[in-house]
């Protein structure tokens, strides 16, 4: 038995002080005398939320368990508070088709923590030259993407898009124009003029969006958009959502407080789409403010030690983040009273589940909200190491994570 002495308790939309007790499978209000309860553990002041949901997330597996694993992963996730994660088809075999999906939910049933929500590739093997199997594969996927690689014929996606609409399903579009890549690796920036590198421009991001969304209006389709990182980005989608199409959007913890000023020549803060410019980060906080980006995912994306120890030039791109996510965001943009809670709530467990049609019940997390800590890559249950944050300094360490009436972590003696 625990006991959550004076917790805050999120429920329809508000926070209420309350005192609840975990019976170690379910959580009830506690109504007797407090300071006679003889219980295993008290623990005073916990924040008590809703599970959390993340729509972008890279479990590797299967093709790629050296960098992570199913198991590792939603572990991972359960530590990070969170009880639903969507796993993006970037594997080998790519879920293209009924039997390439069915060895990703074989893993998935025997071995995850959570609920995983896989996605479905657009194209066969994500090259872009023809349609994956989608209605064979559709009843078992969240969306169809090609992360990692965008579409780049207007063409493939326009038929993309209408069969994922007869099908019922979304596009979840990585937006980038390869043609525009010129062997970039950091954003084209301040950056990387002053120290040499080879840049990345934003059109590369946001002309590919405005395509899509020309798309949108023409078949309807439900569309999402991936990790926006650019000033432009926000600025397109916000006038299409103004014009009334039916698309969200998503960004990164990194994107929010982070651009390319931070950079430093480490692996750990290289990702796809790079780190941009403080305008491109003050316009994804403001898009964060006024509701053009609806929903926070961490574009989880665990690699080796070595394949992110060669700088900013050599190694692979994609940091972890599942971990870090709501500390950070809580630390930086709730206590600093950017945003409130009920938005981070909102951002992080609730628009993900309602865009996405995820009905499964979230359990709930419990964080410990008021002890300072440090993040330390090496407390990870995820095999990636390589966050950007490392050595910051935050509070909301998840104490417990409840899913289907079993407690999936669990830092509480």
């Amino acid at each position: 038995m625990t006991l959550f002495r004076n917790a805050f308790v999120y429920e329809n939309g508000k926070i209420n002080q309350l005192d609840m007790l975990f019976d170690g499978s379910s959580l009830s209000v506690f109504r007797g005398d407090v300071s006679s309860f003889d219980a295993c553990t008290v623990i005073d002041n916990a924040l008590i939320i809703p599970g959390l949901c993340d729509v972008h997330v890279h479990l590797r597996e299967p093709g790629f368990s050296y960098k992570e694993t199913i198991a590792t992963g939603t572990a991972a996730s359960a530590r990070g508070g969170y009880t639903a994660v969507c796993s993006m088809p970037n594997l080998d075999p790519t879920p293209d088709s009924r039997e390439n999906l069915e060895k990703q939910l074989e893993i998935i049933r025997r071995d995850a923590f959570i609920p995983v929500f896989p996605y479905g590739t657009i194209t066969k093997g994500e090259r872009g030259a023809s349609l994956a199997d989608l209605e064979e594969i559709a009843p078992d996927v969240i969306g169809f993407s090609d992360d990692g690689r965008g579409v780049q014929s207007e063409e493939m996606m326009r038929s993309a898009m209408l069969h994922a609409k007869a099908l019922g399903k979304m596009i979840v579009a990585h937006c980038e124009d390869n043609s525009l890549l010129r062997g970039g690796y950091i954003h084209d920036g301040e950056y990387a003029a002053a120290h040499g590198h080879r840049g990345i421009c934003s059109e590369s991001e946001w002309l590919p969006i405005k395509r899509d969304l020309e798309l949108v209006r023409e078949t309807g389709c439900a569309y999402h958009v991936c990790h926006i990182s650019t000033k432009e980005s926000v600025e397109v989608i916000r006038r299409a959502k103004d014009e009334g199409l039916n698309v969200t959007c998503e960004t990164g913890p990194h994107y929010i407080l982070l651009d390319d000023l931070h950079l430093q020549e480490d692996g750990r803060f290289k990702m796809n789409p790079p780190l941009r410019s403080p305008a491109d980060r003050e316009a994804i906080l403001e898009g964060i403010l006024d509701g053009t980006i609806d929903m926070i995912a961490t574009d989880h994306a665990p690699h080796s030690a070595e394949e992110k120890s060669r700088g900013l030039d050599g190694s692979a791109m994609g940091v972890v983040g599942i971990e870090t996510a709501f500390p950070i965001m809580y630390t930086k943009l709730v206590k600093t009273g950017i945003i409130s809670l009920e938005k981070l709530i909102r951002l992080m467990c609730e628009a993900p589940r309602e865009r996405f049609g995820i009905k499964t019940d979230p359990g709930f997390t419990v964080f410990e909200v008021e002890t300072e800590y440090e993040i330390d890559p090496a407390e990870f249950l995820s095999k990636g190491k390589a966050t950007p944050f490392a050595g910051e300094k935050v509070v909301g360490r998840c104490l417990l994570t409840v899913y289907g009436g079993k407690a999936v972590y669990s830092k509480i003696d």
